[in-house]
């Protein structure tokens, strides 16, 4: 089914297709206006007004341009990163201001593969910036896993993307804790490195790529799921116990495929839909309630501790459906679409409980994968699949 098929209309309803409209054209006017920027000789995206570019930001950023039937930034924006990658394959999560041991979160080559895909062109990627993003990837694995088991740690905190979980993962520069979201990453970005290698005719890397993947796999289970709670938790690799805090990080190796069917059980039917925990008025908090420091609205400029963030909506939301729960997904994407639909701008972040917008404003950045998670879960298209993955575009807005 091609998502071309249907009209504004029938993915939002007719009583929301005007505020649909104006509010889509409001964002992509604000990207063509205030997120494009021309650096290292090329047009380069950011969702911010800081003009600074980020890691995983765009890789959302670029999920939601696909619909319109743009990639460029894609390629361009990869290429801004790993034109200033370091000898040792280090690549640094911002560019205007550099941030020592702050590696390039596990997104780079999901952003490359979604470009290509869409172009069905990989000959910018067959040489230097192939080996580029290999070195990329390896970095994780020679640099970032201490006691050698095969997972990687966060920097702190601040790495993760998560600014400040530290009572999770500690402050800057501690680099101790094995996060439940980046091995869960790294899965998905091994796997779109095996898209990529068979893009290139290289099938020796892709069962490389693909092997380790699933061993990656099956060490998030191994030392990350806790069979007594039932939910994944961050691992220090200096005690080498579990640290048990509930974040939404748990809920990751649902996105990479890393859970059973009865540990996704456990997590949705435990956790995730537990009104006590996760599923706030406007779910899904990325802090749990039942930790004593939960807060919901802001108390700095990026808090992770309650509110909803879209990036960690549309993971939790694509493993839902991934695993089958279909229904669930729906009432996510239609509480996620609420609190997009009811502010004038499109926001950073959003309280959990009341729904009330929070930080940057007007935003125009990663918080419109509200709009796509509606339309993904209407229509069974995404665009997020690594593999054989047929890209779809939303009519009637142009960029």
């Amino acid at each position: 089914m091609d998502i071309r098929n249907y009209t504004v209309p029938d993915i939002f309803g007719n009583d929301t297709k005007d505020i649909v409209v104006r509010k889509i054209n409001d964002i992509l006017s604000n990207i063509r206006s205030r997120g494009i920027f021309y650096i290292s000789r090329k047009d380069c995206l950011t969702g911010y007004d800081v003009t600074e570019f980020y890691d995983w930001d765009l890789y959302f950023e670029t999920l939601f341009l696909s619909y319109f039937g743009v990639h460029k930034f894609c390629r361009n924006n990869t290429e801004l990163f790993l034109d200033a990658q370091h000898p040792s394959g280090y690549v640094s999560r911002t560019v205007r201001s550099p941030r020592p041991r702050q590696h390039f979160k596990p997104f780079l080559a999901q952003t490359a593969l979604l470009g290509i895909r869409q172009s069905k062109d990989s000959r910018w990627l067959a040489d230097t910036y192939y080996y580029r993003l290999k070195k990329y990837l390896d970095y994780w694995f020679w640099y970032c896993d201490a006691d050698r088991n095969g997972l990687c740690y966060w920097d702190g905190s601040d790495h993760s993307g998560m600014d400040n979980q530290a009572r999770r993962l500690g402050h800057i520069n501690v680099m101790e804790y094995e996060g439940a979201d980046l091995n869960s990453y790294l899965v998905r970005e091994l796997d779109a490195m095996t898209e990529i290698a068979k893009e290139l005719n290289k099938p020796d890397d892709a069962k490389k790529f693909a092997e380790d993947a699933e061993v990656l796999r099956q060490r998030i289970n191994e030392y990350l799921w806790d069979e007594t709670d039932g939910f994944y938790y961050d691992r220090s690799e200096k005690t080498g116990k579990l640290n048990k805090i509930k974040s939404i990080a748990g809920f990751m190796p649902l996105w990479c495929g890393a859970a059973s069917r009865e540990q996704a059980e456990r997590l949705v039917k435990e956790h995730l839909i537990n009104e006590k925990e996760f599923w706030t008025p406007y779910p899904v908090a990325t802090w749990s309630k039942s930790e004593p420091d939960y807060t919901p609205g802001r108390t700095n400029c990026c808090n992770w501790m309650g509110p909803v963030w879209m990036p960690t909506n549309y993971m939790v939301f694509r493993g839902l459906i991934d695993y089958g729960y279909t229904d669930i997904a729906r009432r996510l994407a239609d509480k996620t679409f609420e609190l997009v639909v009811s502010e004038t701008d499109l926001r950073e972040f959003y309280n959990a409980e009341t729904g009330s917008g929070l930080g940057r404003s007007p935003f125009w950045g990663w918080s419109s994968l509200a709009y796509i998670m509606k339309a993904e879960v209407e229509t069974g298209i995404t665009n997020s699949g690594l593999q054989n993955c047929s890209f779809a575009i939303l009519d009637g807005f142009t960029l």
